[in-house]
């Protein structure tokens, strides 16, 4: 893909449906009792993914009318799979899908492409383990062998790093196990969550008991999730919001070329994941969100960005980390694109769970960046990014979606032409994201 640097961007974007929330959508609807349409689910292929693996254990799913339709098999109602269940790229199909087959009384092997074959699965090894499923691993990473019970053990546990994916896959192995299972989070400073939360606003929304709670500590709190494992889910509608995580590309696309005005509509605004907005907020973007409402138990709203003529040095401090790293943890990579419009830059701190994503994307933020002249400085946790004047490169999106859109937009940023190999990655996220791009562009 080659991209050069437009007048301006203006016009609406046609977001994807939110990628986590179309994941737990499939999963869960699958394991409830009655059938339910969902609404808008991201046609990516990780979310591809999620269906073909659960068509493989038995569930019945059929997209029909512009809606994917799901009869629930019930809690222990999944099927042993003919053969390994292969999860492609997604680690969020694998980690949850973990979490439920571990109360399944049948064998079932997960395996996934290059890439999340890499990835480390022992913070849910780990604890399904405790809880009585029995897992062979190849050096804690896939595929991964689990032989399930329905009569798991209930189990409290403490997460070593904030996840949403971890906390979602204790939680639905709770579903069946005897009493409360508990989920806590690492400390933090403030009684807010300190990862992503849609797993228990849709589990408390199809019905199941889950109880939250701040524990005081002298680091702060503690976010505690509980579900009683005698829980039934029983199917509704979901409508999917559009992902903000796609949305924040053309947030800081729009945010930093003057005359742009972008317009999205009905984009998920969990607060769990609202951070990328308040900092870009914070940093002198000019974006209005309106149509504020609730649907399903989540957020959503309209979204629209207006293109800055310079952005000036504020107080803010401009160093990221702690607690909030954890709900900006996918929206790094463009945010280090944005730093490079940013007076004073910006600093990442606490963030070395980027070196476990679908690439390290610390190492590849780094690399295209310097490739691109900008002033940038790596550590193990993060980096930090300077103002800089963009110069148009050959970039590698080392197979990774997001590295892919961050620096389609940092080439809108660019003198010159950029060049992105294996671009077409961008579809395990966002099909149409280049699509999107051209036609917004003047």
């Amino acid at each position: 893909m080659k991209i050069e640097q437009p007048k301006a961007l203006r016009g609406r974007v046609e977001l994807p449906g939110d990628k986590s929330i179309s994941h737990r959508a499939a999963l869960f609807l699958a394991i409830s009792k009655g059938e339910a349409r969902i609404d808008n689910f991201a046609e990516s292929e990780d979310c591809g993914s999620t269906l073909r693996v659960l068509r493989e254990l038995g569930a019945s799913i059929e997209s029909r009318d512009s809606g994917v339709f799901v009869k629930g098999k019930g809690k222990t109602g999944l099927l042993k799979p003919a053969a390994a269940l292969d999860c492609g790229n997604s680690g969020t199909t694998v980690r949850l899908l973990s979490g439920i087959l571990a109360g399944h009384p049948f064998e079932s092997t997960l395996t996934g492409d290059e890439s999340l074959q890499k990835r480390p699965m022992k913070r849910i090894i780990e604890p399904l383990t405790s809880m009585g499923a029995k897992i062979s691993a190849n050096e804690q990473r896939l595929p991964l062998k689990i032989s399930g019970t329905p009569d798991l053990r209930s189990i409290e546990h403490r997460l070593a790093v904030a996840s949403a994916q971890v906390k979602s896959c204790i939680l639905l192995a709770g579903l069946n196990a005897a009493g409360k299972t508990f989920v806590k989070s690492p400390s933090a400073k403030s009684k807010e969550p300190s990862s992503r939360d849609h797993t228990e606003r849709m589990l408390r929304f199809l019905g199941a008991d889950i109880n939250e709670s701040f524990e005081a500590v002298p680091e702060g709190f503690v976010h505690k999730v509980s579900i009683d494992g005698g829980s039934q889910l029983i199917a509704r509608d979901i409508n999917v919001p559009g992902d903000i995580s796609a949305a924040a590309f053309f947030m800081v696309a729009a945010a930093g070329l003057e005359n742009s005005v972008v317009e999205m509509k009905n984009v998920g605004l969990n607060p769990t994941r609202a951070a990328v907005v308040d900092v870009l907020k914070q940093f002198g973007a000019d974006i209005s969100i309106s149509g504020r409402n609730e649907t399903g138990g989540e957020t959503r709203g309209d979204i629209v960005v207006r293109g800055n003529s310079g952005f000036a040095v504020n107080a803010v401090s401009n160093i990221i980390k702690g607690d909030v790293i954890a709900n900006l943890i996918d929206e790094i990579p463009i945010l280090a694109v944005f730093a490079t419009r940013l007076p004073g830059g910006l600093e990442f701190r606490d963030a070395a769970e980027l070196r476990v994503k679908e690439s390290d994307r610390i190492a590849a933020v780094v690399e295209n960046l310097r490739r691109m002249n900008a002033d940038v400085e790596e550590f193990p946790d993060g980096f930090r990014v300077g103002r800089s004047d963009l110069k148009g490169a050959r970039v590698d999106s080392f197979g990774d979606h997001r590295i892919a859109m961050a620096f389609a937009v940092a080439a809108l940023f660019a003198e010159g032409a950029t060049e992105i190999s294996d671009s077409a990655c961008a579809a395990v996220s966002f099909p149409g994201f280049f699509d999107q791009l051209s036609k917004i562009s003047t």
